[in-house]
């Protein structure tokens, strides 16, 4: 028994020992795992921080980009805004207006016109001071004539009619359209009464204006009729100035061409009188031939014909014989 009591408490012993061995094992992997789970959560905590410090630090530099793209633009507006403060301070200008004007044209005929197809600041009347801004040489009966080109610009009235659009006053619109009517039938009345004067110049004169805008307004308000029976004014904008250019253009090539022609046929004139002459000439000298040969034929026919009848009477001698009655010396072809 007593041995059986000390081997259970050997055991007992033991067993406790071994219990906590196991019990300071656990407990040291627990601590090692514990370690190991925070170094873990440290290091994932840490990149995923770096990971999302990174995208927001990319997206506020996007957004920062794009602002500033936003700030550029803006800087630009303010300078476009500027630029058409400034334009529209330029042409609230009665004199700057015309410079625009008078420029746009200029650049038009230069582009399509020859250099010596037409002229700036022409006195088209004689002796009148008056200078329209360009003239284009025309052909006349009597020489060149000028056609005049004014450029007008009626911009204040038109920027009212614009203004009245925008607000949807009807009313106001109809009284600034009355109003560009009047100032164009006077610009029409100063350009026929200043530079149109038959025969120096055509029967007629072209108003100009520098904006497809203002052109259309003009021709769909009907006046440009009245203008051209009233005043003898045609009324042109942009584009309907280089295509009244180019027929002009081809015009004075048809007119070249048509001088040229007129030379050509006096040159075939010419040629034909010299034909006709050299014509005659060949028929008098057919008749001096024929002439010559019926003489020829009178004076050599019957003698050649009697001489050669007596020949027939006289008796053919031999070569040898013949050669020294005539006193030939006598060849003998080889064999």
């Amino acid at each position: 028994e007593t041995r059986l009591k000390n081997l259970e408490d050997s055991n007992a012993a033991r067993l406790d020992g071994v219990r906590g061995a196991l019990v300071q094992g656990l407990n040291t992997i627990r601590a090692d795992n514990n370690q190991k789970l925070d170094e873990i959560r440290g290091t994932v905590e840490e990149k995923l921080q770096d990971t999302l410090q990174k995208r927001i630090n990319e997206s506020f530099r996007t957004v920062s980009n794009q602002l500033e793209q936003v700030y550029k633009g803006l800087g630009e507006m303010q300078n476009l805004a500027a630029d058409v403060g400034s334009l529209k301070q330029v042409l609230s200008g009665v004199k700057t207006r015309g410079i625009l004007g008078e420029v746009q044209l200029g650049a038009i005929l230069e582009q399509i016109l020859a250099p010596g197809q037409y002229a700036e600041n022409v006195a088209t009347v004689p002796g009148s001071a008056n200078r329209v801004e360009f003239a284009i040489k025309m052909p006349g009966q009597n020489g060149n004539i000028w056609l005049p080109i004014d450029a007008k610009f009626p911009g204040d009235t038109y920027a009212h009619l614009q203004a009245a659009l925008e607000r949807g006053d009807a009313a106001a619109a109809a009284a600034m359209r009355k109003a560009l009517q009047t100032v164009l039938r006077q610009e029409a009345k100063d350009i026929h009464d200043k530079y149109i004067e038959v025969p120096y110049t055509t029967s007629f004169g072209i108003l100009f204006l520098p904006f497809e805008g203002l052109y259309a307004e003009v021709v769909s308000s009907g006046i440009t009729e009245a203008l051209q029976r009233d005043y003898q004014i045609t009324v042109a904008g942009p584009s309907t100035m280089a295509a009244l250019l180019n027929a002009l253009q081809m015009g004075f090539r048809t007119l070249a061409i048509q001088k040229r022609s007129g030379e050509v046929w006096t040159i075939l004139g010419a040629v034909k009188t010299e034909f006709e002459k050299f014509g005659a000439g060949l028929q008098q000298m057919q008749r001096h031939l024929n002439q010559t040969g019926s003489d020829l034929e009178e004076l050599i026919g019957p003698r050649s014909r009697a001489i050669t009848r007596k020949l027939e009477s006289v008796q053919q001698l031999d070569p040898d014989t013949a050669a020294d009655l005539l006193g030939i010396e006598e060849t003998t072809t080889p064999v």
